[in-house]
């Protein structure tokens, strides 16, 4: 089932004074992020790297800014956001987990607009163009204020996001020198050309720029040192689209993705410097034609070759030590795809498959997916989905401490050997109740994930410099309740998720998943008038495993810490209440100014978000270090549009 979600429709949501693309999304049962940033969202158990984030055709490599505590996608930008958990079109690939598309493309008749806004974050700008009655661009950009303007909210962001990275001082987890010391801001900037040839052509041009960059200096009396950490993803696509006739269509897509990751370490106590680069390069070209062979039965038909080129770059000065490493890997897909729908339109069955060739490896991978939504009744809906799906690309973490300890994750393509294909293979059944303003909707999954590796999943425990090659398997089940009742709005989602490693060469490989969060509940709640919006929510979620130490092994050389069984313990239930209340006044027919204020976690919880174990080499002994949530964090925005 493909949800569509339009953020501008919720106006508002809990703890947010934007409609966040990708926060918004989380509000969907089995969507979650385990750390609160959007560079860590889970589907259904995966890892964030397992999902497909497309931008107007465009593959995303960062999502995220502040280091993934807000979406890299300008929220005044009309978005459309379409995401698939399972039974996904044969005409996408490249993820064994979640599909997720988002599209900013308007309708050529919208009226131009002007848009300028701020909030304690960043400032940004947003400019629709008319420049005939068949062609229209749209501009925007985004930029923080971080670097000259030193809010309360940023503050609290900063404190987030650099805990326990090579930014914070351990003992007092305090920002070093923070004033003088770090140099944050973030961008972001997109051009879009919508182009209508006639009445059959369409023709599409979308650009997109995003960056964060941080400076650290550290001093002593008698030294100083410079560190600095670049993340940029720039990418362009360019489609057309046809109808030749009511029958066939025709669409043709290229695009590209440039994705960097550069880092300098300068270490004051040893003057060590070490250089890291994760670097992406994403071609595609895709082609589909669509015949109608009759009202009941439609026929899609595609291919598309993809090449992707990852470099991995560590340098390091003392003692010397150079490595770079570069892979190539071409791939090409055939895709069949056809649609029956029943005469009285109750019977809807959609079945493709994909075959993927990967040239380096010789090896071919056929995909097939399936989709069948059957109304029962006028107010009851069946839906059973089933795919396998495969991907090539993942992140791993070589150190905990790499780029800074803040974007540790590197991209990385698979080898066939040490690194294979990622596969899954999922199952769903799903039943939809609507009547009355009421939307009840229950789905049970079983999804399998084979070919992951350890270094992909964060290991902090005796796990975390093994390598070695398994498996997952998550079975759950996700219960959406939503009613309107008028000016007022609510809806709460339930998730149930139990989630097992499986590593055949590791002792006791047989443990849960890093991410699983067997119990989740999300409530929300919006009253509107009169251009007042207000919104309240909690989240709620059980602990995620972790590992604990047993004792300490003391030797001469290095002391060990002795683990218990992997994730055999959990940490705290997390709760976290969000408010937000916003209020637009319209000046005229064209002139508008929209205010916001919102709060996160304004009950001020103390959630700790994960923990890791270190032996303190003062005096031989095991000490815990927590990673904590979001604190009392408010923030104010406008936006004048025009």
């Amino acid at each position: 089932m493909v949800l569509i979600i339009k953020p501008k429709n919720f106006g508002i949501l809990p703890g947010l004074t934007e409609p966040d693309v990708l926060q918004t999304m989380q509000q969907i049962p089995g969507i979650i992020s385990i750390d609160e940033t959007i560079s860590n969202i889970s589907v259904r158990g995966g890892t964030h790297d397992q999902n497909l984030f497309l931008w107007n055709d465009i593959r995303m490599y960062q999502t995220g800014h502040f280091f993934g505590l807000i979406s890299a996608f300008n929220p005044t930008l009309s978005h459309t956001i379409s995401i698939t958990k399972n039974g996904s079109s044969a005409f996408f690939g490249e993820s064994v987990s979640s599909l997720v598309t988002l599209s900013s493309r308007s309708e050529n008749d919208e009226k131009p607009t002007t848009t300028i806004g701020s909030n304690m974050i960043s400032a940004e700008f947003y400019k629709k163009l008319k420049l005939s009655k068949t062609t229209s661009i749209t501009i925007s950009g985004r930029r923080s204020l971080t670097d000259f303007f030193s809010s309360p909210t940023f503050k609290n962001y900063s404190k987030r996001i650099f805990q326990n990275t090579e930014i914070t001082d351990l003992s007092t987890n305090q920002i070093v020198d923070y004033n003088n010391n770090v140099d944050f801001y973030f961008y972001d900037a997109s051009i879009q050309l919508q182009q209508k040839i006639g009445k059959k052509n369409e023709l599409n041009l979308d650009l997109i720029t995003i960056k964060n960059h941080l400076d650290f200096e550290e001093y002593s009396a008698t030294d100083s040192s410079r560190s600095e950490l670049k993340q940029t993803n720039f990418g362009g696509s360019l489609s057309w689209k046809t109808n030749w006739n009511e029958k066939n269509s025709t669409q043709i897509i290229s695009s590209f993705s440039n994705y960097n990751l550069i880092s300098e370490n300068q270490t004051l106590e040893s003057n060590q410097t070490l250089n890291q680069e994760n670097k992406v390069l994403d071609l595609a070209l895709k082609l589909q034609h669509n015949y109608a062979v009759s009202n009941k039965f439609k026929l899609g038909f595609g291919y598309q070759i993809n090449e992707i080129g990852v470099t991995n770059f560590d340098e390091i000065n003392l003692p010397i030590f150079s490595r770079t490493i570069t892979n190539v890997l071409i791939s090409h897909a055939g895709i069949t795809e056809g649609t029956f729908q029943s005469n009285n339109k109750k019977s809807i069955l959609k079945l493709g498959v994909r075959g993927n060739y990967f040239e380096k490896f010789n090896e071919v991978l056929i995909e097939p997916r399936l989709q069948f939504n059957q109304k029962i009744s006028n107010n009851f809906n069946l839906e059973i989905l089933g795919e396998f799906k495969s991907q090539t690309l993942s992140q791993i973490i070589d150190l905990q401490q790499d780029f800074l300890g803040i974007e540790k994750r590197r991209w990385t393509l698979a080898n066939n050997e040490s690194i294979p294909i990622q596969k899954s293979k999922q199952v769903s059944i799903g039943f939809t109740f609507k009547k009355n303003n009421w939307l009840i909707n229950l789905d049970n999954f079983y999804k399998e994930i084979d070919g992951i590796t350890t270094s992909s999943q964060g290991f902090q425990n005796q796990f975390e410099f093994i390598k070695s090659t398994g498996s997952y398997a998550v079975f759950g089940s996700e219960l959406l309740i939503q009613k309107n009742f008028g000016n007022f709005y609510t809806w709460i989602n339930y998730t149930f998720n139990e989630n097992n490693y499986s590593f055949e060469a590791l002792t006791n490989g047989d443990f849960q998943n890093n991410f699983e969060i067997m119990h989740t509940i999300n409530w929300s709640a919006i009253y509107e008038w009169n251009n007042l919006k207000i919104a309240l929510g909690s989240k709620y979620h059980t602990g995620r495993p972790i590992t604990t130490p047993l004792n300490l092994f003391v030797t001469e050389a290095n002391p060990n810490i002795i683990y218990d069984l992997p994730n055999r313990s959990k940490l705290d239930d997390y709760f976290q209440m969000n408010f937000s209340v916003s209020k637009k006044w319209n000046f005229n027919d064209t002139l508008n100014l929209q205010t916001a204020f919102s709060i996160i976690n304004f009950l001020n919880t103390k959630n700790s978000i994960n923990r890791f174990y270190r032996v303190n080499s003062n005096n031989n002994s095991i000490e815990s270090v927590d990673t904590y949530s979001m604190q009392f964090t408010p923030n104010f925005s406008f936006k004048l549009s025009f």
